[in-house]
């Protein structure tokens, strides 16, 4: 079975069940996340255990990234160990990313 993030957050697998999901990720929120930690595409496929490619492929769509739940969720977990705090759309502004002001254990430079 193949799960997907539909544009609306839902869950959303190949039967046709849907499921809220919570904490949906837009690629703009990982673009800007990797310019927080100075990190490349490279770096952060080496922290999350992601395939190089498939950040690549992530990066590049507009609005919601699309793809499988469980390499959203090991991204997320990558740049939370690194500091990254994810910020939802409220009634104040949009989504953003915030890095906390105590690195956390995890956080690197990117090699030159």
């Amino acid at each position: 079975m193949i799960l997907l993030v539909s544009l609306i957050g839902q869950l959303v697998n190949t039967a046709g069940i849907t499921k809220a999901f919570n904490g949906m990720l837009e690629s703009a929120q990982i673009r800007a996340a990797r310019a927080l930690l100075n990190w490349s595409q490279n770096d952060l496929a080496r922290s999350s255990g992601v395939g190089s490619a498939t950040v690549k492929r992530v990066e590049l769509s507009q609005g919601a990234a699309k793809g499988n739940v469980s390499t959203f969720a090991k991204i997320k977990r990558a740049f939370e160990r690194a500091g990254i705090r994810f910020i939802d759309a409220d009634a104040s502004g949009g989504i953003g990313v915030r890095l906390e002001t105590t690195p956390t254990k995890g956080r690197r430079k990117r090699r030159a």
